[in-house]
């Protein structure tokens, strides 16, 4: 995959670039960290340049993002709410009231969770659908997601051109913090998955 991400760039520049990320954002396996640094670095050596590099890869970012937006208002709380409420609800242990607990957690705290979450890979992806879902007002969800798309652009973008013919070694270090981030997050999970089990038992 990553010859293939590295021979797309090289060959069609900016709309190949948009095009990646669009993907990255709809197909999270495709890592942004890869892309991004390349792209720094070929601002080097070919025409691209870095704020054009920002520009495409942020465009692509937010198409991505409101793909999935739209993903999530389809899956809205009270289709949610008759899933669980089912058959499927007694298997998983769910509630149509847990789902309008979730929903309204994401009301109190979703800007600043879509933000954040932009700069976490994988999970920069995956934030929008329960954005949609809990109808997050679009233009609050748009410009949250462009300010943290933009500082993980700038950041992978600036520094791969930094490094110049080391770049790879700043995609090592993203996927990497996307690791610990990924854990940190489960991790976070789990505890509050936990702490919300015991709280309907209690």
């Amino acid at each position: 995959m990553k010859s293939l991400i590295l021979s797309v760039m090289e060959q069609y520049g900016y709309p190949g670039l948009f095009f990646l990320i669009f993907l990255e954002n709809v197909f999270p396996p495709i890592p942004s960290e890869v892309i991004l640094p390349f792209g720094g670095f070929l601002t080097i050596h070919t025409s691209l340049h870095i704020p054009g590099v920002v520009f495409f890869a942020t465009l692509g970012s937010l198409a991505g993002a409101v793909v999935l937006y739209g993903v999530g208002a389809l899956l809205n709380r009270e289709r949610l709410t008759k899933l669980v409420d089912g058959k499927v609800g007694k298997i998983l242990r769910l509630k149509g009231e847990d789902i309008a607990k979730a929903d309204a957690w994401f009301r109190s705290k979703g800007r600043i969770t879509v933000f954040f979450c932009r700069c976490v890979p994988v999970v920069r992806s995956l934030i929008s659908i329960p954005a949609g879902m809990s109808r997050m007002k679009f233009s609050l969800f748009f410009l949250y997601t462009t300010a943290g798309t933009l500082i993980w652009n700038i950041l992978l973008v600036s520094l791969g051109a930094f490094m110049g013919e080391s770049w790879e070694y700043i995609a090592w270090l993203a996927g990497e913090y996307s690791h610990v981030m990924l854990i940190v997050l489960g991790i976070s999970a789990l505890s509050g998955g936990i702490g919300f089990y015991i709280r309907r038992k209690t």
